[in-house]
């Protein structure tokens, strides 16, 4: 891991210096080298910083600033540049994004609050370093007592900083990205519930008819069941009594006496 942070700060300091001897060949950076400038690999992290961008130290006033976007708007607007105009309307968006960020007194102020807790974690680690080599024995100075040095050493941790901010907003913005989607899921779900809700109460209903005309049919078959039992049975009853009533006005001859 260590190792690997190594490299990564070897690779920004070889970049760093790259672009430093550029500006310093040519103050005045043509439209092409400031195009290259702003899109080179690995150009990305650096465009992080709006003060880098528009190769201003972070103390310039903002007339400066507006005097020195409008400068470099001309140099890559994609007008003058016809032969190179997709990588030069990049590069004017790189610089017009970084203006407006500086334009902005809460944005501009939050950048300097950046520059801020750059110089305290580099005085921070220098401080450590000095104690650690006193401790050691072997302190004779470090590199960053060196006013260009310490520059740089606060130049890189402002880079770092920038590139966690634009971390951490990538991650929330991910994050809410996921919250909405289970929210709009949430949502359809929901909608899907009460669409199945609406049909069963509507076929429910439909049904309801038909179940109250099957319930009268049963009952008026039941009642003429009823009715036809009670007539058979009543019938049956009333021959039972013909019968017997036949049965009891029957009376037998009387019986005479022999006579000789």
């Amino acid at each position: 891991m260590a190792q690997g942070s190594g490299q990564e700060e070897q690779t920004f300091n070889e970049f760093y210096t790259e672009v430093k001897e550029i500006e310093k060949r040519d103050s005045v950076l043509t439209s092409k080298q400031q195009i290259d400038r702003l899109l080179r690999p690995g150009a990305t992290y650096f465009n992080l910083n709006p003060f880098e961008v528009l190769q201003l130290d972070c103390d310039t006033p903002l007339e400066q600033i507006k005097k020195k976007y409008r400068s470099l708007s001309i140099l890559v607007h994609p007008d003058k540049n016809p032969d190179n105009q997709e990588r030069a309307q990049q590069a004017f968006e790189i610089i017009s994004k970084a203006y407006k960020t500086l334009e902005n007194e809460a944005t501009r102020k939050k950048c300097l609050e950046v520059y801020e807790e750059a110089k305290d974690r580099t005085d921070m680690m220098i401080a450590e370093k000095k104690k650690k080599l006193k401790k050691e024995g072997k302190y004779d100075g470090v590199p960053e007592d060196e006013p260009a040095k310490y520059k740089h050493a606060i130049y890189v941790m402002v880079m770092k900083l920038f590139a966690d901010i634009e971390r951490r907003r990538q991650q929330l913005e991910v994050r809410d990205m996921e919250e909405r989607k289970r929210k709009r899921e949430a949502e359809i779900e929901e909608e899907e519930q009460r669409d199945l809700q609406k049909e069963w109460q509507k076929n429910f209903e439909e049904s309801r008819q038909n179940r109250v005309n099957s319930w009268h049919t049963f009952q008026a078959g039941s009642s003429s069941s009823s009715s036809s039992s009670s007539a058979t049975a009543a019938t049956a009853v009333k021959s039972k009594k013909s019968k017997k009533a036949k049965y009891t006005s029957f009376n037998p001859p009387k019986i005479k006496p022999e006579t000789r």
